[in-house]
């Protein structure tokens, strides 16, 4: 018999440790293989690691698990990537226990229906198809797009920011206009559709890979392709009627560690203000506090981080005084580099000098300094 790297490692670790490698399925996986045929028959596809008879391709190779695409394992196993296989678009999808999360679906789908839908405003995830699970009540998948982080790539230019400020922004105040508070708007849950800027699609599970793992991606600049960003996962948000204008609610502690009323024994308080802090404190802390150039949106920002809730600005106030910044900046400030206080003096010259390449080409073929997605 061939000396698999599973046969490799069960000497140094024993057979109980493999069971525990990518060679095997863990319990939240199995979930998603046990549901294969059930899901393609509904027109999703996952990926061949689920898929009936599955055996790992690297038992018949020298790869190591982590260098084959079957070897990747979900991260969050309430989460599963697929294919749609009626037009080979590339979908995320989220198993939802409906007696822990009752309104996910329900606030997804309102926000995910006409007229809303259709609004340039509206950047919530759109909701798909809501699939009932066989055999449980209590269990719906819900069918989204395929999304990354909004960080990454990496921002090239101020005008990129302040797209990306611009959108969710006036995404921030679509919700909060049709009365829904998301009440979890921390980095993590603000995403962007980055397809048109990639070459080829990206592995969910490794994002600078392609989908088949044989190189790294390669992907235009957001000037060039812009993306779309959304807020997603509805799972503790909240819809109230228009009636109510201050709302009060329990506190749940989501992503965000850092919000001052989030503290214990702490009375209900008003979750559209709490929306605020989150969006401000996501972008001081993955972009303002790692960047240089984007000083100029830091007065708002603080306003948004305010220890009292009283004091943050409503999101149409931060939507209005972002207009009137953005007003104030020319081409040339829009233009202009992203500088990351991590990189080191060689990766500032190169990415000086491709930015000029870029920045001169834009200015040449009148590319808009602040991108704008298409709808």
């Amino acid at each position: 018999m061939a000396d698999t790297a599973d046969s490799q490692y069960a000497r140094v670790f024993g057979e109980d440790a493999v069971r525990n490698t990518p060679s095997c399925l863990g319990k939240g996986e199995s979930w998603w293989a046990d549901r294969y045929q059930w899901l393609k028959e509904n027109g999703y596809e996952l990926r061949p690691r689920y898929a009936p008879g599955w055996t790992p391709s690297w038992r018949k190779s020298k790869k190591a698990f982590f260098e084959c695409e079957d070897g990747q394992v979900l991260v969050d196993t309430r989460l599963a990537d697929a294919v749609r296989t009626s037009d080979g678009k590339f979908v995320m999808l989220k198993m939802i226990t409906t007696s822990r999360h009752p309104h996910e679906a329900e606030i997804g789908q309102y926000l995910s229906s006409e007229p809303l839908a259709s609004d340039p405003f509206n950047h919530c995830e759109p909701i798909y198809e809501v699939l009932r699970v066989p055999g449980d009540d209590d269990e719906v998948v819900l069918v989204m797009p395929l999304l990354r982080t909004f960080h990454d790539p990496p921002f090239d230019t101020v005008g990129e920011f302040v797209d990306f400020c611009i959108q969710v922004f006036s995404g921030l105040k679509f919700m909060h206009d049709h009365h829904v508070a998301h009440r979890d708007c921390s980095e993590l849950n603000i995403m962007m559709d980055a397809h048109p800027m990639f070459v080829g699609s990206w592995h969910p599970m490794q994002p600078d890979m392609k989908r088949d793992l044989s190189d790294t991606v390669t992907y235009y600049t957001r000037t060039k392709r812009p993306p779309r960003y959304y807020f997603i996962d509805f799972g503790i948000s909240r819809r109230y009627d228009e009636s109510v204008a201050d709302p009060l609610e329990e506190v749940i502690e989501g992503g965000d560690k850092t919000v001052p009323e989030h503290q214990p024994d702490c009375p209900p308080q008003n979750p559209f203000r709490t929306d605020i802090y989150c969006v401000g404190n996501a972008i001081q802390e993955r972009l303002l506090t790692e960047t240089r150039g984007l000083e100029f949106i830091q007065p708002l920002i603080d306003d948004m981080r305010q220890a009292d809730p009283a004091k943050r600005p409503s999101a149409s106030d931060v939507v209005e005084r972002f207009d009137e910044i953005v007003k104030g900046m020319n081409s040339w400030r829009l233009r202009s580099r992203v500088i990351y206080v991590t990189d080191g003096m060689f990766t500032n010259v190169l990415r000086g000098l491709t930015h000029w390449s870029r920045r001169v080409r834009f200015v040449v073929t009148r590319t808009p300094s602040i991108p704008k997605p298409s709808s």
